[in-house]
């Protein structure tokens, strides 16, 4: 994986020096992207803090949900992280009437008020299912969450691992070429890095430009 170029996308809204970090970390060359670009990537990092409604307008603003789209549509691997893995499915309650990138079918749900919300902290990870975005998840792994919403999609075989907060919810999703990682894998040590490298692997054939 040395040496996988990595377009990691800027529109205001995520912690961009960490991750980028990060991916270096990983293995992986990161190159910042605020426009759409021609340039031959082998991946493409949607990070994400803050609301899916004002997330969807900075990157409409820039032009990038199409790019996006496209990139995917060729074959281009995508990771969403945190607000960017909830910005891959149809639509979210925080933002009614907003259309997400829809690239993974489903909706992002509030989390129900049976605990401190947001949900910020240390969770543990429970893998439902056998994948290669899982390869470097340890069983005994905690990750770092700050989240408010989650993921309700329209297919359970995209959930490859959950987490629990009151109620069990997707945080690792996978589909053919795309996949979410609910939490902060850049604030999460060892483990973060982990599954950031193997999500990686998992996604990206070898090859590909």
């Amino acid at each position: 994986m040395s040496g996988l170029r990595v377009a990691l996308i800027d529109y205001g809204a995520g912690n961009l020096r960490s991750i980028g970090r990060a991916l270096e970390t990983a293995g992986a060359q990161p190159s910042t992207v605020r426009i759409p670009s021609e340039e031959p990537f082998d991946a493409i990092v949607l990070p994400g803090v803050g609301a899916f409604g004002a997330a969807m307008a900075r990157l409409e603003a820039a032009d990038l949900p199409a790019w996006i789209r496209r990139r995917a549509e060729m074959g281009t691997p995508l990771i969403g992280i945190c607000l960017g893995m909830q910005l891959l499915y149809d639509r979210s309650e925080e933002s009614p009437g907003v259309e997400g990138l829809a690239l993974l079918g489903g909706t992002v749900k509030r989390l129900p008020p049976l605990g401190k919300v947001p949900h910020m902290g240390w969770n543990r990870l429970h893998l439902v299912r056998s994948s290669p975005a899982a390869a470097g998840l340890d069983p005994a792994a905690h990750v770092y969450f700050v989240h408010s919403y989650v993921v309700e999609p329209a297919d359970d075989r995209t959930v490859v691992a959950t987490s629990s907060y009151g109620v069990e919810f997707p945080a690792i999703v996978a589909g053919a070429a795309v996949a979410g990682l609910q939490f902060h894998p850049e604030k999460s040590g060892a483990a973060g890095l982990s599954i950031l490298r193997g999500v990686l692997s998992a996604l990206v054939p070898s090859g590909v430009r």
